[in-house]
């Protein structure tokens, strides 16, 4: 038979979604490295570049024993980066800022690909990682009012999310990175007014954000194992080891996820939120009112919603006024078996960036 023809360029499922892996000087890399070639469905689609900065001879090693299974790059400038006095000890995150607009602009400008999904060296994959992010692509390029496709759950610990649903998929204001996918033209609107440190914070300013939401899981698509960063190990012993790797393969590929988009969206998730039950915070923590399934948690200001955050045990830092995995103030998590809401009241309005 003759050679069937080459799918359009608009057929998601032939996109070609390059992994920028993002590393230093951690060999550890390895550990990264060896997952995603043992998931990645296909070399030609998931083209795995590894962005090397700080010159680091181990890591540089263990990323050529690869050979040709990784394309391996080098950003060049590594000299120290002039910052204002009282940054000294932030150096790190300019260095970090400055090798993300490098590598990006290899992605998109040299390489001129579509789409990326960037990990950093400190990132193990689920099994069905690639599997997600294809079946997430199509969304992300018929929706604008979605920004990017994140793998992780900032309150995904074993014990707050539903292990049972790892088909579960949501919209979120808050950026999670930590494996995420984004499209060439958001690297045209970020690139000219890229950061000089802090890039992820910066990414959740309402100036970039722009109203607009990424996609999560309930359980997460990666974990992090790197205590060893620039960041000190600060989150990391309080809630990065504790985060749920998925482990089972869900076939995202063959599921219907227009829910996800927003108007579908906003008609199922809001009212099934709102219908739920309001309850007391120390009525959950008494286990009471078990009859009730999923409830919700009303809080009210900044102040409430740190305590009742914490109370709870999910993170309760807000960036820019968004708390983490929110949506229109909302967090969905697991609590003692049972589905919960923490919950603005149903008028809101949008966010306050003074939150913080």
């Amino acid at each position: 038979p003759p050679p069937s023809p080459a799918p359009p360029a608009t057929d998601p499922s032939a996109a070609v979604l390059p992994v920028l892996v993002m590393a230093c000087d951690r060999s550890t890399v390895r550990r990264c490295l060896d997952k995603l070639l043992r998931y990645r469905p296909s070399a030609e689609r998931f083209p795995v570049i590894v962005s090397q900065d700080c010159g680091h001879a181990e890591t540089a090693r263990v990323i050529a024993s690869y050979g040709d299974a990784v394309a391996h790059i080098r950003q060049p400038d590594l000299g120290d980066i002039p910052v204002p006095s009282e940054h000294r000890k932030f150096q790190g995150y300019y260095k970090i800022a400055r090798h993300y607009r490098w590598a990006l602009g290899q992605i998109f400008r040299t390489f001129r690909y579509r789409a990326a999904i960037v990990v950093e060296d400190d990132l193990e994959v689920a099994p069905d990682f690639f599997e997600y992010f294809q079946a997430a692509f199509p969304l992300l390029l018929s929706d604008r009012s979605l920004w990017c496709v994140s793998a992780w759950n900032d309150n995904g610990k074993e014990q707050m999310v539903d292990a049972g649903q790892a088909e579960l998929l949501y919209r979120t204001d808050f950026f999670p990175g930590l494996g995420w996918l984004l499209l060439a033209e958001l690297w045209d609107e970020l690139e000219p007014k890229w950061p000089r440190a802090f890039w992820d914070d910066w990414m959740r300013q309402p100036e970039q954000r722009r109203g607009r939401s990424c996609i999560r899981p309930e359980v997460s698509r990666t974990m992090t194992f790197g205590r060893k960063g620039v960041s000190h190990g600060q989150f990391f012993d309080q809630y990065l080891k504790f985060i749920k790797l998925n482990d089972r393969f869900v076939p995202f590929t063959q599921l219907d996820l227009s829910y996800l988009k927003k108007e579908e969206y906003e008609r199922s998730f809001l009212p099934r939120v709102y219908a739920a039950p309001e309850v007391r915070v120390e009525e959950l923590q008494g286990n009471q009112r078990r009859e009730l399934g999923t409830v919700r948690v009303q809080y009210t200001g900044r102040d409430s919603f740190k305590a009742f955050a914490k109370a709870l045990g999910l993170m309760d830092d807000l960036k820019s006024g968004v708390p983490r995995a929110g949506y229109r103030g909302i967090v969905s998590f697991v609590y003692r078996g049972r589905r919960v809401y923490l919950a603005p009241p149903s008028d809101w309005t949008g966010y306050d960036p003074s939150w913080s």
